[in-house]
């Protein structure tokens, strides 16, 4: 058996609405490729990649894009099981996209371990023109609903793709070795992590609901 074999596995979530980029996110992060033509995603699929969490350490991720109509939702209900992380993801171009994880989040919870990371991925971000989130607006709502990690991403430019997911497995793994992968233990310090992950927990006010057009985007 090689190395290879001996990673841990862990398996990866894209939920959220049709058409905020849940595809082109995953085929930007496996495949670095971008393209305006994707098809509408049908049920679930999935890729695998192998990570490096440190030096010493790698893993294996699994996956999984979602179809974001709601015909689709009781089929993605049932791919929750055995979870270790779950992206929730919205258009910084669409107001909505935002408003409806609220549901999202709440069928992800009612259908996975307490245990499981949860992030708030705000995609599109190069869409700057049309933007109707500001980044304090969602990571107000990445605070205020407990979510672990949040990410401005654009698949196009590649802004802060690999980061999302290479942060998301350190986190996993640090979950993991924790126990919380098996025993729903609570999860570890984020003092633990690196500066991404501290960064994203401090304190923060409630935001304008006018969009900040000087703010730089993660």
């Amino acid at each position: 058996m090689n190395s290879l074999d001996k990673s841990p596995l862990f398996k990866f979530i894209i939920i959220g609405d049709a058409g905020v980029g849940k595809s082109c996110l995953l085929m930007r992060y496996m495949k670095d490729d971008f393209t305006t033509e994707y098809n509408v995603t049908i049920g679930v699929e999935f890729l695998s990649k192998i990570v490096k969490v440190d030096q010493n350490t790698q893993v294996k991720l699994q996956i999984w894009d979602t179809a974001g109509q709601e015909s689709f939702r009781s089929v993605v209900r049932s791919f929750y099981r055995k979870v270790a992380a779950v992206f929730l993801v919205y258009s910084i171009a669409n107001k909505q996209s935002l408003e409806r994880l609220d549901s999202w989040l709440k069928e992800a919870k009612d259908h996975s371990s307490p245990s499981i990371i949860t992030v708030l991925v705000g995609a599109q971000n190069d869409r700057e023109s049309e933007r109707e989130v500001s980044y304090e607006e969602g990571k107000y709502w990445m605070e205020t609903n407990g979510l672990n990690l949040f990410f401005e991403t654009s698949s196009k430019t590649r802004e802060n793709v690999e980061e999302a997911f290479t942060e998301t497995a350190k986190l996993v793994f640090l979950n993991h070795i924790n126990g919380g992968a098996d025993n729903e233990a609570k999860l570890p310090a984020l003092n633990q992590t690196d500066l991404t992950v501290k960064k994203l927990h401090q304190p923060l006010e409630k935001p304008d609901k006018k969009n900040d057009e000087n703010k730089s985007c993660c």
